[in-house]
């Protein structure tokens, strides 16, 4: 059986709480990922921020982002897979809520990340295309 340890991305580091969307920024462009967990000074994940959610929530609303925290700019629902769990579970996960990234955690800590990239790497190409066109379909459009 395929976990979620075996698919995942170790060694991820995570933007504090207390620093910046511009620290969170320069992270994403140093480590070449698109977004960053987002810890807490208890060492805990308390989010993520992807570059959109930057270009979105902030800079495209004027506000500087030098000034916005991360734990400030984080917003929705977490979730989260455990190291243990086997990959239908997170490819199930996934699909479902349209998360296109998911971190992994073991004893309530973070141990990695998986993207739609460690899926590809790890899956059968069916199950990649039954991913790739649950969370690319539409969301429903609001009744007018």
């Amino acid at each position: 059986m395929t976990t979620a340890r075996d698919i995942m991305h170790p060694g991820v580091e995570c933007v504090g709480e207390n620093q910046t969307l511009t620290d969170a920024a320069r992270m994403m462009r140093d480590l070449d990922v698109g977004a960053v967990p987002v810890c807490g000074e208890d060492d805990r994940l308390h989010g993520i921020i992807t570059d959109r959610d930057i270009v979105i929530r902030c800079c495209a609303e004027g506000r500087d982002p030098g000034q916005i925290t991360a734990g400030q700019a984080v917003e929705g629902q977490l979730y989260s897979v455990d190291a243990a769990d086997d990959a239908d579970t997170v490819v199930d996960l996934m699909s479902r809520h349209q998360i296109r990234r998911v971190p992994v955690l073991e004893n309530k800590r973070l141990v990695g990340m998986i993207s739609e990239a460690d899926l590809a790497r790890n899956l059968s190409e069916d199950k990649i295309a039954e991913f790739v066109s649950s969370v690319s379909r539409p969301t429903e459009a609001p009744h007018v």
